[in-house]
Parts: structure tokens; C-alpha cells; sequence
């Protein structure tokens, strides 16, 4: 099944291998694709900040229709921090990318503060498992072609300022002129999350970020994003497979039945008082019934054989 951003990415794959020669092509590529929308004019909308409503998503097939998601429904409050979770083919990336602009709903509809979602822009941005750095670009230069994309009116010092500040907020200042092929994988992702913040984003939407690290630099990514967010307070939408992780991060938790036609099979509110540390969530006795409230759904009540 073939995603609609594929044709995003497909010409950044293009661009890859004639770099030299389409660095201009690549950054209106960038900035036809975020479009121009003003991430602060809209008022915030009466029935929630992010509204997800009665979404659902189907494909043709050569025997029928075959439904994703069927009846979403979700109001994500101003400065929350939603997880998603749920076995292999539930949706969870489907929806986000109707959150993102990448796909649109066969029925209802996506809005944030009142205005549909239609497609991508810098007002909702997006950090990937694989980084989707640009490997000829440093980390410096990943950041900074973001900015210069959505606002290539600011002046040359300001955008240098935004990408110089952000690199400092995920602590890799030293690194700000190595290649991706020079960082480590944790260091990549640092870069990743940087340059979607740079472009100071109402919607923060993350597709297993960390999954692809290991243990130890995914609890540092973890106590980083924490930190992040309370000073910063975006709103983030992250679809994890990681239970801990949720409970650790989220304000709430959204459980997903199985695919196909997936739905919103439970709501968990995960009330730890923030700002958090990891010793004192995991040493409550609540921590330990939350999260065995989590796995009995998805282990139980909705088993899955991870078979896509």
C-alpha cells in the first residue's frame, strides 16, 4: 500500500544523487510542500485545539473497500502530550499522517483550531524513525534549510540565531558541523528533533522516534524530550510501541484495537505530576496498575501476532 508522502520523500531520493545541481530545486521542493500557512493567526477553536473527527480510512482493493480506521475520534487539548499505542496494523501512522497532511480521510475530518487540514505545513511537523536527514548537509546546515525554506524573508542573521539555538537546546552546539554519516544515531535524531522545532510548530508529531535506538540512548532521548517539552509546552502527538515510554511522557494515552477498521478502543489518563523523573514515576504503585491496565488491553483483551 503505497502512502501519499512517498511522493515527498521519492524526490528528496531523486535529489540525493545530484546534489550539486539541485540544491535550488530541493529547497522550493521544501517550501511548496510546507505551503505558506501562518502557524499563529487562527483563533483557538471552541470544540478543541486539535480536533480529530469521526475519521475514517479506506482504500480500494480488487475485492472492496479495505478500512484502516474506522470512527476516530479525538480532541487534543493546547500543550498536551498524546501518546498513541497499538499492535502492527492498527493505523496508528495513518492517522498521524492525516494529522501531518500527508493523507486525507475518506470520511470526517482533521482540524486544528478550527481550520481543516487539507495538507502539510510548517504549523504540524513531523519526526520520522529513519532521521530523513540530507547525508551532504551538516547538522548545522539540515537546520538552517528548514528555516530558510518556510521564511526565506528573514534576515541571514536571524535564521542563523534560530538554527544555532536550537542545535544548543538538544545539546549539540560542538556538532554543528559534522554530516549525518559523522553522528551517531541518537545524535541524528537530536538533529531531527532540532530542526522540526526550529520552525516553531503548534503540533509536534512523532512516529516512533526512538525506535530505532538502543536502550540506554532511548532513555536519554526520553529524559531530552521531557525537558524540551516543559520548557517549550507543543503540543505532540507520538505514537510509541513502548509502554514505559508512554506512561513517562504522556498526559494521556490512546489505545488502538487491531486493524483492519481500528478504533479508539480505550482512553488512559496518566496523572504523574510533571515536571517528572523517571525513578519517582516508576517507584508509584500507580505506575505498576496503569501499566498493567495497558498490557491487558493489548495482550489480552486485543492479542495480536505482530504479522502485518
Amino acid at each position: 500500500m503505497l502512502l501519499d508522502r512517498s511522493r515527498f520523500f521519492q524526490q528528496i531520493l531523486r535529489l540525493l544523487s545530484h546534489k550539486s545541481s539541485h540544491q535550488n530545486s530541493f529547497r522550493l521542493a521544501i517550501m511548496q510542500t510546507l505551503s505558506n500557512s501562518s502557524a499563529h493567526t487562527a483563533p483557538i477553536a471552541q470544540d478543541g485545539f486539535l480536533v480529530i473527527d469521526n475519521v475514517s480510512k479506506a482504500y480500494p482493493t480488487p475485492t472492496g473497500s479495505y478500512v484502516v480506521l474506522d470512527g476516530i475520534s479525538l480532541t487534543v487539548k493546547e500543550g498536551e502530550f498524546l501518546c498513541v499505542i497499538g499492535h502492527s496494523g492498527c493505523g496508528k501512522s495513518t492517522l498521524l499522517d492525516m494529522v501531518s497532511g500527508f493523507r486525507q480521510p475518506t470520511g470526517g475530518e482533521v482540524r486544528l483550531q478550527s481550520k481543516p487540514i487539507t495538507e502539510p505545513g510548517p504549523d504540524r511537523m513531523v519526526v520520522f524513525q529513519n532521521y530523513s536527514l540530507l547525508p551532504w548537509l551538516s547538522a548545522y546546515e539540515n537546520i538552517y534549510l528548514g528555516i530558510d525554506s518556510v521564511w526565506p524573508d528573514k534576515p541571514k542573521a536571524e535564521k542563523d540565531a534560530i538554527a544555532r539555538d536550537h542545535l544548543a537546546l538538544v545539546g549539540l552546539s560542538e556538532a554543528a558541523d559534522k554530516r549525518p554519516g559523522q553522528l551517531s544515531g541518537g545524535m541524528k535524531q537530536r538533529v531531527c528533533i532540532a530542526r522540526a522545532l526550529a520552525l516553531r510548530p503548534q503540533v509536534l508529531i512523532l512516529d516512533e522516534p526512538f525506535g530505532a535506538l538502543d536502550p540506554i540512548t532511548r532513555e536519554e532521548l526520553q529524559e531530552e524530550l521531557l525537558k524540551i517539552w516543559t520548557e517549550h509546552q507543543v503540543t505532540v502527538l507520538m505514537i510509541t510501541h513502548d509502554i514505559d515510554e508512554a506512561l513517562l511522557l504522556a498526559d494521556r494515552l490512546v489505545m488502538m484495537t487491531n486493524g483492519p477498521a481500528a478504533k479508539v478502543g480505550e482512553m488512559m489518563d496518566i496523572p504523574f505530576p510533571r515536571p517528572r523523573n523517571r525513578t519517582r514515576v516508576m517507584e508509584s504503585p500507580l505506575y505498576y496498575e496503569l501499566r498493567n491496565q495497558a498490557l491487558d488491553f493489548l495482550y489480552r483483551r486485543f492479542a495480536h501476532d505482530d504479522v502485518e
